[in-house]
């Protein structure tokens, strides 16, 4: 058979990087695209040599969209099978506190910059055939708002909406879409301060909140399996799990708990 082809953006860190090494692990060529370099770089030399490229790629930046996965499928013998539409940014806070500056940046990256990535990987994905995918990178932030997290949580409530469309939208082309929706994860991000006026972290209101950080390790499976099965989504970790089922079956328990909630992204 031959090699498949996967096309991460956010390649330099977290989970591009976990899930490059999980599917270079399974035989495939790897395509990192990333603005950091040299994240990028260190990725890269985790993976076997002769099976990756690596992209400088904006993904808010639509032109560029084409020509990295261009130059990745010159690479990797014409074919790319799965565009990963993972890069993304935190934003936490109360929305009144955040500078326009922080929203568009937010807006551009989780949400234009998905959408752009849709657009440029389906002339790929439909020349691969039949099982072809586009896999994005939602959040369990996209299954119910969260307070203090709403600039965000739209966002991921908008890829979540996007893989829905585009889940029937392609049908008939052979292209599966899907989303991962994970809750905190053990990756860099968590160490970032939620927005430009805070000076504590992520990683230290997620704890005080009494939740749980799940191995990245576990989402680079997920995208495995979300690749290889038929979910549309695919919750991960112990808070996506009971915030999916609690907004199914006691969404006014959920609310009032939200409504009440440490909030440990934001204000």
């Amino acid at each position: 058979m031959a090699r498949k082809t996967i096309f991460i953006t956010g390649g330099a860190s977290g989970i591009g990087r976990a899930v490059a090494q999980r599917f270079a692990q399974g035989g495939w060529f790897v395509g990192l695209a990333d603005i950091d370099e040299g994240g990028m770089a260190a990725t890269a030399a985790l993976l076997p040599a002769g099976h990756i490229s690596c992209h400088r790629l904006d993904v808010r930046d639509r032109a560029a969209w084409d020509t990295a996965l261009a130059d990745c499928a010159a690479s990797s013998g014409g074919l790319i099978d799965v565009v990963f539409n993972n890069a993304g940014i935190p934003l936490g806070g109360a929305i009144i506190d955040l500078t326009p500056e922080e929203i568009e940046r937010t807006l551009d990256i989780n949400m234009k910059g998905v959408i752009f990535g849709a657009q440029a990987a389906y002339p790929w994905l439909k020349r691969s055939g039949p099982g072809s995918v586009l896999l994005n990178t939602a959040s369990a932030a996209g299954i119910y708002g969260t307070p203090g997290a709403s600039v965000y949580s739209a966002t991921k409530f908008g890829v979540r909406a996007i893989t829905e469309s585009l889940d029937g939208e392609w049908a008939g082309d052979g292209i599966c879409v899907r989303s991962l929706m994970p809750g905190f994860i053990e990756t860099p991000l968590l160490d970032h301060a939620t927005n430009r006026a805070s000076n504590e972290d992520i990683r230290t209101r997620v704890v005080s909140a009494g939740l749980e950080i799940t191995p990245v390790s576990d989402v680079a499976e997920a995208a495995w399996a979300a690749v290889h099965g038929d979910k549309l989504h695919t919750l991960v970790g112990k808070t996506a799990r009971k915030l999916a089922f609690a907004s199914r079956w006691m969404p006014g328990s959920l609310r009032k708990q939200m409504r009440s909630s440490a909030r440990p992204l934001g204000k």
